[in-house]
């Protein structure tokens, strides 16, 4: 029997640390991580750019026989996924900000959400934190697209990151904890405690993993076994065959796991 093959996608190398956490649970599974560099940032773009830039990822990895595709990308999801579950046979899994998990940990304490710019003007999003906070109780929000550009650069320089972090968060708000709406972010957790002190970082990324396991079960798609599978990169569907960029991923993979645990 083959082993399962599931997609993920996400405007750049965000997701990597969505791949991270799923490979940790998932070891048997072989993984397809389609970043489309091209577009990146899609936290700038039109509705309509980033559904089709979606749908090419999506249907490019199904054509890589994908069983289940994660969109690794809080952006994409909030602009693209109602669109892609009808296109596509396959089971699709989404990310969202964590809100719900970040009201509920810390009622009555003051939150900050970061996201892009995109995300933070959707709907999605501000539908999220009407189900999850009282109208006098609600989170601070704030883009943060040069996060994206950085980690893209792979530049995480903790001085050079503080700085931006300091241009557009106010930490005399003293904030309880910081909802890291894009998976750029987590890279970016020393950062975030520098500026704002021991400080609840919480992200989509093990509730996005949890429910691509339900998924998987439900579908009655075989769970991985625990011997290990193999990965495939994919840049705007290239495969990713140079060293330099494969290292690069590599450092993004340990990097993410590093911060995860």
């Amino acid at each position: 029997m083959s082993r399962t093959k599931i997609g993920f996608f996400d405007s750049g190398i965000g997701g990597i640390s969505v791949l991270s956490h799923a490979r940790r649970r998932l070891p048997g599974a072989d993984y397809l991580y389609y970043a489309d560099t091209d577009h990146v940032p899609y936290g700038t773009k039109s509705r309509g750019e980033i559904i089709r830039y979606s749908d090419e990822a999506v249907g490019f990895l199904a054509e890589q026989g994908a069983d289940a595709v994660v969109v690794a990308c809080n952006t994409a999801t909030s602009m693209a996924i109602g669109y892609l579950r009808e296109k596509y046979p396959f089971p699709i899994v989404g990310m969202e900000p964590a809100v719900k998990p970040a009201a509920a940990a810390h009622q009555g304490e003051k939150i900050l959400v970061c996201a892009t710019p995109v995300t933070i003007a959707g709907e999605k999003l501000h539908t999220l934190i009407e189900h999850n906070y009282a109208s006098d109780d609600l989170p601070d929000l704030i883009g943060l697209p040069g996060l994206v550009t950085f980690a893209e650069q792979e530049i995480f320089d903790r001085g050079d990151v503080c700085k931006y972090l300091a241009s557009v968060i106010d930490k005399e708000r003293n904030y309880s904890a910081v909802v890291l709406g894009c998976t750029h972010f987590g890279y970016f957790s020393d950062s975030f405690r520098e500026l704002l002190g021991d400080i609840d970082l919480i992200d989509g990324t093990k509730g996005t993993v949890n429910r691509l396991i339900s998924v998987l079960e439900s579908e009655h798609i075989p769970l991985p076994a625990d011997e290990e599978g193999c990965m495939t990169f994919y840049q705007t569907g290239r495969p990713v065959t140079d060293p330099k960029t494969l290292a690069f991923f590599d450092r993004l993979l340990a990097r993410a796991e590093k911060f995860q645990n």
